[in-house]
């Protein structure tokens, strides 16, 4: 009987542990990403520029350059800039802002791109795509998967609490984005990818039930390896569906009626809690609303200073930022008035 397999995109590498910038050269080497160091350093402003020096204990020959982080426009100029040298890789050392703007140049220039984390606040980190800034709309834009994926918790630790609880809060939503892509299958024969949900519900339920808080190292290293699993199931998969469904939907309407109120990861991590409450799944929903009030995250709109009448217009808006993706929202259709009562035992019932 012959056997068959596929390709799984991934990053080459994915190395989580305290200390691991300082050995960045050596791990480029290993993998034959750049056997002499001739790799661009990117940074932002703030706790990258102190990673790059360390990197460059192992990384003599790297150029380190500096960026505004976060924009479309920031991301083509720095792919102008890596024309000027002839780079193996280009390494990205920071947040999500700067991953994303130099996974987006990387993308364009054809290099490869080493994801270097300094904090842990979205799937971004492992993703094959970029959430960019232009004209005044967050827009997420295809790229290609790090090639490989660093995270030291020495810089980590070092992040804002809500920096790490809005991490927790993504990988969380993962929950929800699995079951919308299963009830697609079911509601409208939408293909599943078995071994992506897989990836992706794993890491998501690694994180609801570690024992464990943000100023933990073991609950650090969870989390950090559940958001690459989120981010490298979308590469094999060819879609953001194992880690994007009525959870993401919501997160975009808060966006962008009320683009102040939350991070991402908070206002995915409600979305998918609301979402759960809707798809009527008690024991996850218990589960997971335990695991965000111990993680310090926002479960009902008041928590993130919206009021019932602001959520349920923003969730009933909320599948027109990705049409023709089906979840619990599309598959209910429920009105505002409808939500407005669905909200408010939602409410009652976390009080």
């Amino acid at each position: 009987m012959p056997l068959l397999a596929r390709t799984v995109t991934a990053p080459l590498a994915v190395e989580v542990h305290a200390g691991a910038v300082r050995h960045l050269g050596e791990l480029l080497a290993d993998r034959r990403i750049s056997a002499g160091g001739e790799v661009a350093v990117v940074v932002g402003p703030g706790i990258g520029k102190e990673a790059a020096e360390q990197a460059r204990e192992s990384l003599a020959r790297a150029e380190v350059l500096t960026i505004d982080a976060g924009t479309h426009g920031g991301a083509l100029e720095l792919a102008t800039k890596l024309r000027s040298r002839n780079f193996d890789a280009v390494v990205g050392i920071g947040g999500g802002r700067v991953i994303d703007t130099v996974k987006y140049a990387a993308f364009r220039q054809g290099l490869p791109m080493v994801s270097v984390a300094t904090s842990l606040a979205n799937d971004g980190i492992a993703s094959p795509t970029a959430s960019l800034d232009r004209d005044g709309h967050s827009i997420s834009y295809g790229a290609q998967i790090p090639i490989a994926v660093i995270v030291d918790l020495d810089f980590v630790r070092r992040a804002p609490a809500r920096q790490l609880s809005s991490g927790v809060g993504d990988a969380l939503s993962n929950l929800c984005a699995t079951a919308d892509w299963q009830l697609s299958h079911t509601e409208t024969g939408e293909p599943i990818d078995g071994l992506a949900i897989a990836m992706s519900r794993g890491g998501a339920e690694s994180v609801l039930r570690h024992p464990g808080s943000v100023g933990d190292d073991t609950f650090l290293a969870t989390l950090a390896n559940a958001l690459v699993l989120g981010g490298t199931a979308m590469a094999v998969a060819g879609t953001s569906l194992p880690a994007s469904g009525a959870c993401h939907e919501i997160a975009h309407a808060i966006q962008e009626r009320h683009p102040t109120v939350a991070t991402h990861g908070e206002q995915v991590g409600m979305g998918a809690l609301f979402a759960t409450y809707l798809r009527g799944d008690e024991q996850l929903f218990r589960e997971m609303a335990h695991a965000m009030k111990r993680h310090h995250l926002p479960r009902i709109p008041s928590d993130m200073g919206l009021t019932v009448d602001q959520f349920a217009v923003a969730v009933a808006y909320a599948p027109k930022t990705r049409p023709g993706r089906y979840t619990i929202l599309e598959h209910l259709s429920l009105d505002v008035s409808d939500l407005r009562d669905r909200i408010t035992e939602f409410c009652d019932e976390l009080s």
